[in-house]
């Protein structure tokens, strides 16, 4: 924010001409002198978490701030949205349902190999493509490990299952709250424009990251001396037992009820933001169906906070531990929520100085004349840099977003197919970067050495971002 601040005095002022939809027209770019005195920008500093989360745009002379009339330019239908979720997985996991779910499912699997791995990867990956499932795996270290031992895989192999299983999801998000709500939020358009290009690229590279893990689990199973990280002391002899272990406890007709009441809250928040008319027509503009709902994010939060009741309700939480989970769920998540708010203030102070439309500018020379497909890869290639420096994911949606969804409408390109390419980077970054707890923490569970996953994760890593570069520039075409 300070940074962003004091450039802003260096950097020239300047605006684009608007059409009917807010939106820049290109090559109308002119330099505009900010009226801001110093007071104004220290003010404009002074509040800019305020203004991230509810300041208004004034339609006459486009400033923003808590006290003016307009459209409300803050985050707080997305800062609530994510406190909701927040709440709703919270009750969801105090259930125990989902934890038992994954653990019934290991334990079934235990004695063939390439189906544990196949049911766990499935599953981690779409918790991760709905609802942006990470930090949570954590927990499941102490499960797969043994049973992949067991097995005789080694504990990459576990590693893989657990990291890339849930990462791959995340990547290819489809309608993952934290991620693609987020960034279509910045960029102004549905949170399901784009969702058909997301599931495909989500299916394929599933399959293949799937097909990876097994491969190499198969190689070691055949040639232990293969195993790219090795054993550890006591391994194989702690393995063999591992599969007649005790099976976990079973599912009780509560818990199955827990896991389909939240299925179907997913599927109904899938149904109620794809615009049906579009996705099935092909034609953006086709006028919407009947049964289409056309919610956003303030239908989102209020369906996410009847759920959380409704599962405390379903698991006969009580009022007094169910009020209390919510709240600590919000808790839980305030971390995010607010990082939305924070990078938010930040594009308010760009925007009250008039630089976005500068650096909107700086880069729209290179993108005019710029092939759709060549445009897809290069929203890809230069987020990779951006998801290092910004760990935060939903923090480097709202920030990178005001700049590079008016860049997809100078290349005649959907904005969609933005939001997908800024997230498959962000997604395909936090696969291997060493600042992310889901990459250090599950390896130093897993015992193994980040060197080593490195060496096993690099030639997968190499096919998932030429898949990628396929897929956004597929959508980049046919957008």
């Amino acid at each position: 924010t300070l940074a962003v601040w004091l450039l802003a005095f260096v950097i020239p002022a300047g605006t684009y001409t608007r059409n009917g939809h807010g939106a820049p027209v290109q090559g109308t770019y002119h330099r505009a002198p900010s009226a801001q005195t110093f007071p104004e920008r220290l003010n404009d500093l002074f509040l800019s978490p305020v203004n991230g989360l509810y300041g208004i745009k004034d339609a006459r002379t486009g400033q923003v701030g808590p006290g003016l009339s307009g459209e409300l330019y803050g985050s707080a239908g997305v800062f609530l949205f994510v406190l909701a979720i927040g709440a709703f997985i919270t009750v969801v996991f105090a259930t125990g349902a989902l934890d038992r779910g994954i653990g019934r499912l290991a334990h079934r699997l235990r004695d063939r190999g390439v189906l544990l791995i196949t049911g766990v990867m499935a599953v981690f990956s779409l918790l991760g493509t709905v609802e942006g499932f990470a930090e949570e795996t954590l927990g499941f270290y102490g499960l797969i490990v043994p049973l992949m031992l067991a097995l005789g895989f080694d504990r990459l192999v576990a590693t893989g299952t657990i990291i890339l299983g849930a990462g791959i999801g995340v990547l290819c998000s489809t309608v993952n709250p934290f991620a693609t709500g987020v960034a279509s939020s910045a960029a102004e358009i549905s949170l399901g424009d784009g969702i058909a290009l997301r599931v495909a690229m989500w299916l394929v590279l599933t399959t293949v990251t799937i097909a990876y893990v097994v491969r190499y689990a198969r190689r070691v199973r055949r040639n232990p001396d293969r195993s790219l990280c090795g054993f550890l002391p006591g391994d194989r002899e702690h393995a063999r037992t591992t599969t007649s272990a005790a099976a976990p406890p079973g599912l009780t007709g509560l818990h199955k009820t827990v896991l389909v009441t939240v299925a179907l809250v997913f599927a109904f928040m899938i149904f109620s933001v794809i615009p049906w008319a579009g996705a099935l027509t092909g034609n953006t503009a086709a006028p919407p169906y009947g049964f289409e709902l056309d919610w956003s994010f303030p239908q989102l939060a209020a369906l996410f906070l009847v759920a959380a009741v409704l599962v405390g309700i379903l698991a006969r939480m009580g009022e007094q531990r169910l009020s209390t989970t919510i709240v600590q769920g919000a808790a839980d998540f305030i971390a995010p929520a607010l990082v939305i708010v924070l990078a938010r203030g930040v594009t308010v102070i760009m925007n009250n100085s008039k630089i976005t439309d500068t650096v909107l500018h700086s880069i729209e020379g290179v993108v005019s004349g710029t092939p759709s497909a060549a445009f897809g890869i290069m929203v890809f290639l230069v987020n990779l840099p951006l998801a290092f420096l910004i760990p935060s994911t939903s923090g480097h949606a709202t920030l990178a977003m005001p700049i590079l969804a008016p860049l997809a409408d100078f290349a005649g390109v959907s904005r969609a197919v933005v939001v997908t390419a800024w997230q498959a980077a962000s997604g395909w970054m936090n696969l291997w970067v060493p600042t992310t707890a889901v990459i250090m923490g599950g390896i130093s569970l897993a015992k193994v050495g980040y060197d080593r996953y490195l060496r096993f994760v690099w030639p997968l890593l190499a096919l998932l971002a030429v898949l990628v570069c396929g897929f956004v520039a597929l959508g980049a075409v046919l957008g």
